[in-house]
């Protein structure tokens, strides 16, 4: 079977990243980091749908903002969302000048919008970028499981949605002071027979596995080269998984720095069972955290977007939950 190949940018700068969570997000490891906090998770919205929309709108500006530049100065905006249609992205750029690409690999939208944004301003198709993704923990509940009223017990194994969306500005212009996108690679579609629509990790932890081991064959490294490396969201027992699997293979994550997002960004008294999940998952840990960590403390960093590409249909008709997993290199500039 033939592999693609990694991919490897000169020019793709990180000018600024942005983030907005839910109350509960920030009540968790993060408290503090991130950018805005809502005090209501409704937004003042009639809906919780309205309000992921209105949240995307904020991290739109706020990103923009950060960055002292105007929404109408970024070329094209690459994100999407959990919801059917990716409705929440869409209707956050209506009536926006910047052109829109609208994608959807479920919890690893953000990653997939990272690599598509840092391959167009590298290759000066356009000079900025916006990459952001979004979820929201009721609307994904009643998309996907069940109304919130009904009060459903959750499996064990499950992992909580998380609230908020995350923004970063791409441009093929940057200065030696920048984080850059220096290279990745586009996951391939892996299933390993996982049938249960609650356990997630499970069902995404072979994927990531599929991803790094080809990246590394494919540029001759290991976690060793690393400060850090991240995984999206396959909480506490997805990423005790990938540890294992990774070690049958020869790898050993203990030798680099390694982080779940979804298991990290709640605490533990939080009862999440297996932390958090969900389009806004890496997106908030990444603009947050990593962003903060590449300003000091890391070199160089991997992120790894994990998917579960399932639908609310595709369960109900006995279809087992084929994943995906971007794999995302980043580099710090130099210190100020």
């Amino acid at each position: 079977m033939k592999k693609a190949k990694n991919l490897n940018f000169e020019q793709s700068y990180i000018v600024e990243g942005f983030s907005i969570a839910g109350p509960k997000e920030d009540k968790g490891n993060l408290t503090g980091l991130f950018d805005e906090v809502l005090d209501d998770d409704k937004c003042n919205e009639c809906t919780f749908e309205k309000a992921e929309v209105a949240m995307f709108k904020k991290a739109l500006y706020g990103v923009t903002n950060k960055a002292k530049l105007n929404v109408d100065d970024v070329d094209v905006v690459i994100g999407g969302d959990l919801l059917n249609q990716i409705v929440s992205a869409s209707f956050a750029v209506r009536n926006l000048s910047p052109s829109f690409i609208g994608i959807y690999n479920a919890c690893a939208t953000f990653a997939e919008s990272l690599l598509l944004g840092a391959s167009l301003v590298n290759s000066r198709c356009y000079e900025k970028v916006m990459c952001i993704s979004g979820s929201h923990f009721s609307t994904a509940e009643r998309q996907y499981r069940y109304p919130l009223e009904l009060g459903v017990l959750r499996s064990p194994v499950s992992q909580w949605t998380a609230t908020g969306v995350g923004s970063t500005l791409l441009s093929s212009q940057g200065t030696p002071f920048n984080s850059r996108v220096t290279g990745g690679r586009f996951g391939r579609v892996v299933d390993y027979g996982t049938y249960d629509v609650n356990n997630m990790g499970a069902a995404m932890a072979p994927s990531a596995v599929d991803t790094l081991l080809n990246f590394f064959e494919m540029n001759g490294k290991s976690p060793k080269d690393y400060d850090a490396i991240y995984t999206g969201d396959l909480g506490l027992l997805g990423s005790g998984i990938f540890v294992d699997m990774l070690l049958k293979k020869g790898i050993d994550m203990e030798e680099t720095r390694y982080n779940d997002c979804g298991g990290m960004l709640f605490s533990q008294k939080q009862m999440t069972l297996q932390g958090g999940s969900g389009a806004a998952c890496s997106a908030l840990v990444f603009n947050s955290l990593i962003l903060n960590e590449l300003k000091g403390n890391y070199r160089k960093v991997l992120l790894l977007g994990t998917g579960a590409l399932m639908s609310p249909v595709t369960g109900f008709q006995g279809e087992s939950i084929p994943c995906i997993t971007h794999c995302v290199e980043l580099s710090a500039g130099e210190p100020l």
